[in-house]
């Protein structure tokens, strides 16, 4: 196995960067393997021992798991946890989801709205208070996923209403634990909301509630919409936010089928059942 060999970090890097955007599209794009073959031919090809680019990818990801927890094995695992909670039957998860100046790493919908920021160990608390901030004006609960062994050190600079889940090694698996549960926030920012619904989406709210959009020109509408949808009850603006991102085309539902080392990577790629389908049947190549 590859923890059986001495890790360096720049092996690691290399490792973290075979889930990249770019190396995977080439090989969606172009059936390009050349990223992967040189993480191989360069580290692993006198070591190791797997039939194809799926196998080895697999051995990767199992290293960085224990070795390297970077921030794609983060989102891997609470979407792993998050599916094994809540399924995918009424659920939505985005990835880098932009609210104000701030992009959240994951956004999860299922009755409830939750903003996750993910910091690891390569990370600092930089910027996390106005990310969270941020978060709040929209998202009706927030949490940071952290390693276990930071607990102490975000739970005493955070605010108390966001929620904390810790991730540690539990064996050969890696477990996530909500040590602090997040205070449900009870507003939404109006001027945030506008910036994240598309032009359609929010004349649909005003239409729904008003009857008819106002009477004014095109260049005044965004302007006359806010006014009007300050005046709309919070859980009806609430629910309105969580059923437009339903409606958003969302992959969710074929994560759960997905092998779980490559959740984020469908996630991230916003793959569809054929995109999926093309992208396992080429990683199924020989290694070489």
């Amino acid at each position: 196995m590859l923890n059986d060999h001495s890790i360096d970090a720049d092996r690691m890097r290399s490792y973290s960067s075979a889930f990249s955007r770019g190396a995977i599209m080439d090989v969606i794009r172009f059936n390009d393997f050349s990223r992967l073959s040189w993480v191989y031919n360069h580290y692993d090809k006198e070591l190791v021992h797997v039939d194809s680019y799926f196998d080895y990818l697999r051995l990767m990801y199992e290293a960085l798991s224990s070795d390297y927890r970077c921030e794609y094995v983060y989102k891997n695992e609470v979407i792993r946890s998050l599916l094994a909670k809540y399924g995918t039957r009424n659920t939505a998860i985005f990835n880098e989801f932009k609210v104000g100046k701030s992009i959240a790493d994951l956004v999860f919908i299922n009755g409830e709205s939750r903003a996750f920021e993910i910091k690891t160990d390569l990370d600092t608390p930089n910027r996390l208070e106005k990310q969270i901030s941020d978060y709040r004006k929209v998202f009706d609960a927030c949490y940071i996923v952290i390693p276990d062994n930071r607990y102490q050190q975000y739970a005493e600079t955070i605010a108390p209403e966001t929620g904390i889940i810790t991730m540690s090694q539990v064996g050969k698996k890696l477990a996530l634990e909500e040590k602090r549960r997040a205070i449900k926030n009870e507003t939404i920012d109006v001027d945030v909301l506008m910036n994240i619904f598309h032009t359609d989406e929010y004349k649909r709210l005003i239409i729904q509630e008003f009857g008819a959009l106002p009477p004014v020109p095109g260049h005044e509408m965004y302007d006359a919409c806010r006014e009007m949808m300050q005046e709309i009850p919070l859980q009806k603006l609430k629910s309105f936010f969580h059923d437009t991102l339903k409606r958003r085309k969302s992959n969710t539902s074929l994560l759960k089928k997905a092998p779980m080392e490559f959740r984020q990577m469908f996630l991230s790629l916003g793959l569809d059942e054929k995109g999926v389908e093309t992208l396992l049947q080429r990683l199924n190549t020989r290694l070489g």
